[in-house]
């Protein structure tokens, strides 16, 4: 046996080895033109066949070379016997890289679901593997975020993940195939190439397994990680928070490892939000603090997801349009307006009456003017409550009456002039208190409707 074939077949046997390329399976193999993607094609085509294979390669148009890497996968793809498709990006917007990759894996999957294949496959690297772990590890905290470039996700397959990138390289020479040497991977402004040509040289240096040190510690996190999920489930069901739930009693974690504590409260955010939401220690904490302090409060963990923390229950919100605070709403005197679930009404009575409050209010309806405003709370509100000399949060105003935190941004506020008149079910403002001498009464009410 040849040069060639040896090395031919020495990828063919590390593709074996992955366990995910099997016959009589098919799948899309992304090419781009360089020499780890020029392996995996030629290692699949050996395993399964040419005509089990569709290669697919994007041309985004972005660089000089870019022409260039498409005649190299022609080339290849020629040479190979495989079918190679290709698609020219539509313009990229935001972040070039991320949307470049969103490009790259969407047209794969539209290939794989049109040629009806089985999977997708990317010709990743044993070093592209410590390259990513060593960039998360320096801007991303958590060890979630270092469960990178898994062998498989979904239908996505990396069965080059034993090999590095010099390894490959050198195959490539030998088996002669045709690839092209990507010279943005020689920018520093990257901070991969950073990574490539600064770090991981120093760790080779320190140990000449620093690459395969990496991986195996990977792997045995992603190992133990499986083990955490099914650890966690099972103390979130002896809580009575199981399946579908987003809400515990703090009680219920308070004697608990740390680490299960945060585990448990990640879970029931991520169930609210329906994907995956960092928690830190330090916000795990503070949950645990403010749920078991009688007046509770509220975490804000981004990205729309809310911890809401009262009489110590802990419970998980996310903002969407449901939840966005409806549009203010003009309310005549008399009349009747709807804010949301509520309808507020407003009506003309002859005085005098006695005043009344906070949940049926009686003002003095030439103070008022005859056009108010109904909306919902917001930050900075202030009021003079009824029979008090100075003025009051509402947030204040909220916590003193034990106003549960989810009803708050849902409660009526009324205003005149854009001074606060009645919070439905809470407080009057006294700078519109009904005098003994009133000739006519605003009756205000709110109710929530069915």
């Amino acid at each position: 046996m040849g040069a060639r074939e040896e090395a031919l077949e020495s990828l063919a046997q590390a593709v074996r080895r992955s366990g995910l390329v099997e016959s009589p399976t098919s799948g899309v193999v992304m090419v781009s033109g360089g020499p780890d993607s020029a392996c995996l094609a030629a290692a699949v085509a050996r395993v399964l066949g040419p005509e089990q294979v569709h290669a697919l390669h994007v041309n985004y148009g972005l660089r000089e070379s870019a022409d260039r890497d498409e005649r190299v996968c022609r080339d290849l793809c020629s040479r190979l016997r495989i079918d190679l498709h290709i698609e020219r990006s539509r313009e990229l917007h935001g972040n070039l890289q991320a949307a470049a990759r969103e490009f790259r894996y969407a047209a794969a999957e539209r290939l794989r679901i049109r040629s009806g294949a089985d999977w997708v496959a990317t010709g990743h690297t044993r070093t592209d593997l410590a390259e990513t772990f060593i960039y998360r590890l320096a801007v991303s905290p958590g060890a979630r975020s270092l469960r990178c470039l898994p062998v498989q996700s979904g239908r996505l397959i990396r069965p080059l993940l034993d090999l590095e990138r010099g390894e490959l390289r050198q195959l490539a020479i030998d088996a002669a195939l045709p690839f092209a040497d990507d010279e943005s991977n020689l920018d520093p402004t990257f901070a991969r190439n950073r990574i490539r040509a600064e770090v991981l040289p120093v760790l080779r240096d320190l140990g000449p397994a620093a690459e395969r040190n990496i991986a195996e510690t990977q792997a045995e996190m992603i190992e133990e990680a499986r083990l955490l999920e099914r650890v966690v489930l099972e103390a979130l069901e002896a809580a009575g928070a199981g399946a579908g739930s987003v809400a515990i009693r703090a009680e219920a974690l308070q004697g608990s490892e740390p680490a299960l504590r945060r585990l448990a409260l990640r879970a029931l955010a991520e169930r609210a939000a329906g994907r995956a939401v960092p928690l830190s220690r330090r916000r795990a904490g503070q949950i645990m603090r403010l749920a078991l302090m009688p007046e509770g409060g509220e975490v804000d963990l981004g990205q729309g997801v809310t911890a809401v923390c009262e009489q110590g229950l802990i419970r998980f919100e996310t903002a969407s349009e449901a939840d966005a605070a409806p549009a203010p709403a003009p309310l005549t005197v008399p009349g009747s307006c709807r804010l949301g679930q509520w309808e507020v009404r407003a009506e003309l009575r002859a005085g005098p009456l006695e005043p009344a409050g906070p949940d049926l209010a009686t003002l003095d309806a030439e103070a008022l003017g005859d056009e108010l405003v109904v909306r919902t709370w917001r930050q900075g509100d202030r009021m003079r409550p009824l029979g008090m000399s100075g003025t009051k949060s509402l947030q204040d105003l909220f916590t003193d009456t034990g106003v549960p935190r989810s009803l708050r941004q849902r409660l009526p506020v009324v205003t005149a002039a854009g001074r606060v008149v009645w919070v439905a079910g809470v407080a009057v403002s006294e700078d519109f208190r009904l005098s003994p001498d009133a000739r006519e009464v605003a009756v205000l009410t709110a109710r929530v409707l069915d």
